[in-house]
């Protein structure tokens, strides 16, 4: 079956997404996308703030 014909299924899954903790575990040792959403290693809570990608390189 298609995922799409669990309406519920999916409405769980984007209300799941949203959370702000499932937002910054989806960024832990990320090596693709934008630099701001990858955290390659993480140590501190501080570092979703302080580690990310972006700010260790600087601008492009």
């Amino acid at each position: 079956m298609q995922v799409q014909a669990y309406t519920h299924v999916l409405r769980w899954t984007n209300q799941i997404a949203q959370r702000p903790a499932v937002q910054r575990g989806r960024m832990v040792n990320r090596t693709m996308g934008a630099p701001s959403s990858q955290l390659h290693e993480r140590h501190d809570a501080s570092d979703f703030d302080t580690q990310t990608q972006d700010k260790l390189t600087g601008p492009l």
